[in-house]
Order: structure tokens, then sequence, then C-alpha cells
């Protein structure tokens, strides 16, 4: 059984039947075309090649879905790019209590000796040459003054964390010593020298590097700074993401009516992006209004915007005609996934970056774990994830030319394919825990597939809502 898989487990046995039906089972035709602008559906397409890559400025090319480029290059030209972004005017100084999750832009060096003085390591006594010993009235306790030097044949009462008296021989624990009428102490068990001691230095001197510039600031890192005597942290500052939100059809309230739907991407990505380790500055909802995206596009200070909708070539689609318009180069011009493909990330002329995700939920949700996630992990500096498999529990039908993601719950060492796949379907991805990444053409039952966890089925500290 994987570590993966034990973290997010949930036996399979506490499924009932309506809802193993319900989420498991995977009719044909799941993947079919959505409703929302921006995703084409998912219809089977020619067989695609791959020429010269896109072409800078977005213009139109009827051949562009023939060029798309695959998921796995997509990813790795989204976290390039954001490598390749300066992180110098981006680091900042944090104090301890906000650099939760941060990664170290300078490394994290002591700035005194730990322990700084030699301390006990248990409550007992102090003592100094063999015993028996007789005991002092004043003991000695943590954060006070260091007491008096012992003479040989005395002892002190001491407390865990308290500085050992100059010239004492080792800790003696109080189940390991007994006293007599006289007062006078005994050890019951053998004493070693030093022992129960923690000298000074035992852990790190002052000027020993204690972590690199890059580790990740969890919780133990910041215990460990303010040990070694940080009150602040030089650390690379979270991007800054701002979402705009295209489409006249969209709701914020109330039912859908006469045509309008509820927008559910203002609701889900800015929490998401957060979690993936951006700072969302704002939300903005542009309808579909070709000047007021253009406005929004050059006067926005983020370090990544990221629009929903208009990534496709409809009259209402006014993503590639604003990167034309402001000269800037696009990186991913389409992706070979489904669902999602008419994804898109641009480099602006001031070297801030564009995602734009169609505009339908699930399919917004994989351009956001394509090109948004590894963008944003790079311009963090966090550390690449590690890759894991798991073998799927059913057969997962494919796409004949592109990869597939698949919202699965993990139970035990096994995942567990979803239904409600479509592109502008979320029943799938609110019950799961990952996404398998289903490679052209399909995975047979009890594959090894690739995994993308979701922010919140992890333990890692980058999961932050707030």
């Amino acid at each position: 059984m994987t570590a993966r898989g034990v973290r997010n487990e949930r036996d399979a046995d506490d499924l009932d039947v309506e809802e193993a039906l319900a989420l498991v089972k995977e009719p044909a035709g799941t993947d079919s075309p959505g409703t929302g602008r921006g995703e084409r559906g998912d219809q089977v397409p020619a067989p695609a090649s791959r020429t010269e890559p896109p072409g800078r400025h977005g213009r139109p090319d009827p051949h562009a879905r023939h060029r798309a480029t695959p998921w796995p290059e997509a990813r790795a030209v989204a976290a390039r790019a954001g490598r390749l972004r300066d992180t110098r005017d981006r680091t900042v100084s944090v104090p301890l209590a906000d650099a939760l999750g941060l990664a170290l832009a300078a490394p994290l060096t002591a700035l005194t000796d730990l322990p700084s003085f030699d301390t006990s390591a248990m409550d007992g006594w102090a003592v100094a040459g063999p015993g028996p010993w007789d005991v002092r009235a004043t003991g000695a306790l943590a954060g006070h003054a260091e007491p008096a030097p012992l003479a040989d044949g005395e002892a002190v009462r001491i407390a865990t964390g308290a500085r050992v008296p100059a010239d004492t021989t080792a800790v003696l624990r109080s189940e390991h010593g007994r006293t007599d009428d006289k007062d006078r102490l005994h050890a019951t068990r053998e004493i070693i020298p030093g022992q129960d001691i923690r000298p000074r230095g035992q852990e790190c001197r002052s000027g020993d590097q204690l972590l690199p510039a890059g580790a990740l600031v969890t919780p133990a890192v910041l215990g460990l700074a303010a040990a070694a005597g940080y009150d602040a942290l030089t650390a690379v500052r979270r991007p800054r993401a701002e979402l705009l939100v295209l489409g006249d059809e969209l709701l914020t309230e109330g039912l859908p009516h006469d045509g309008l739907i509820r927008d559910a991407l203002g609701p889900l990505l800015p929490p998401w992006l957060r979690a993936l380790g951006a700072e969302v500055t704002s939300v903005r909802r542009l309808g579909d209004d070709a000047e007021a995206l253009y406005t929004a596009v050059t006067t926005s200070e983020a370090d990544l915007i990221v629009t929903t909708g208009g990534t496709a070539a409809g009259p209402v689609d006014h993503v590639h005609p604003t990167l034309r318009r402001i000269d800037a180069e696009l990186l991913v011009d389409g992706v070979r996934v489904r669902p999602g493909h008419p994804m898109l990330l641009a480099r602006l002329t001031d070297g801030r970056y564009l995602v734009g995700l169609p505009g339908n939920p699930l399919a917004a949700v994989s351009g956001l774990l394509t090109l948004a996630e590894p963008l944003l992990r790079a311009l963090a500096a966090h550390p690449v994830p590690e890759r894991y498999t798991l073998p799927l529990r059913d057969q997962v039908q494919g796409h004949p030319n592109d990869t597939r993601l698949v919202p699965v719950v993990l139970r035990g060492d096994q995942a567990v394919p979803l239904h409600y796949n479509g592109p502008a379907m979320l029943r799938g991805i609110a019950a799961a825990d990952a996404l398998a990444v289903v490679p052209p053409g399909g995975a047979d039952q009890g594959q090894e597939t690739e995994m993308l966890d979701l922010p919140w089925a992890t333990a890692g500290i980058g999961v932050c809502f707030t």
C-alpha cells in the first residue's frame, strides 16, 4: 500500500450502493461536448501532428488545433517560464508569522549556538563528582541566571532547560535518585559523565547553514528559525494573481434563467489559486467587453492574470485579439488534453503572464492544473512535487490523440475513476482526491497511472485558503 493511498484512504465498503453507482461507474460518452464558451467539446479530431511552436502575437491559425502542445510539454513550458522570471524583485523580508509556505530566498544561517549554553535535558539534579551528594537549598530553573559552580560532592535541583552549573559531572534524573533523612542524594543507577546534558552548540554553531535557499518554510522551519534567533525571514513573496471572469451569460446569485447561468468559476478559482500559493489581488467580472478586457490586462499589476472563457475563436472570444493588440507572446496556444484543450499561456511585454482558461468548469480546472499550477510553483520558487502513480481500479476510456484528466478518489492503493467528468461538470471533481493523467488511447484496469493531487486532499502546508 502506497503512502499516498494511505493518506487519502477511505474504504470502498464505506460507499453505499447508490453512491458507488453514481460516482464510480463510467458510462461511455461522459466526455461529451460542453456548453461553456472556450471549450470546443470532445469530438474526435483528425490525427494531430506537432509542427513548429505557436507563433508570436496569437494570430488565428486554422491549423492551430493540429499544433496544440502535448500535455506534458505544456506543463514543462509553464514551469520553465516561471523559472526564467528573476526572483530578486520578489524577495522580501517577512515576519515569521507571515512566512509559512514561502520559499527561502537566502540560506537560513544560525545566528547563535544551539543551545546557546549547557542545559539540562531532564528534570532531576545536577551533580558534581561521585555521590552521595549534599543538595543545595536553592534549585536551578529555566530562564534564571546561571547558578554558582558545583564543588565535588554537591548537587542542585534542576529543571529541564535550565542552565547547568559549571563543573557539573552529569544530570541525575528524578526517577534515578533518592534522598536520605540527612537530605543527601543517592543515585539508584550508574552515572555516566555528561548524561542528560545538552552541551552548548550540540545542534549547531553560530554561522552554520541550517537550510539552503529554496527550502520551503514549514511549521518546523518557523520553529527552527525562531530558535536560531530570527524575527523575520528573507523569502520569495507569493505571486500576485488577478482573476478576470468573462461572459455576459453569467449570474452571481440566484437560479439560472432566460439563458443565463450561474458563474461557478468566480467562487471556485480564487481559493484554488490561493491553495496553489498565489495572493489573489482581485476578482473582476468583465462580461464580453473587449475594451474592458484590454484595460484590465494592461493596467493589472499582478504577476499572473487568469481569464475564464473567451479562449476560442467565436464572435465574443476576445482573449486572442487582446493578446495580439498588446503584442504578447503566446507560449502555449492549445493543449492536447481533454477537457480543456483551448487553454493558453502568454507572456506580456513587461514579463508578466496571462493564463487563459476555457469557460467550462472542469475544463478550467484542467487548465489551472496544466498551466497555472507549474507557473505559480516556479514563480514562488517552490520545489517540484514528486510524481507518483497508482493503479486504476477500473478501465478508463481514452481520447485517440489527447491526454485525459479524470477525477478519481483514492481507495487504499488504488485510484477509482469517477463519473461526471465532462468539460462542463463539477460533480466529479467535487468528490475527487486527485486527477488521473490518462494517456492517449486510455488506460486498462490495474494500469499504473500518474496522479495530480488536489490541494485540499494533501497534507502539504501549501493548502492555505486565507
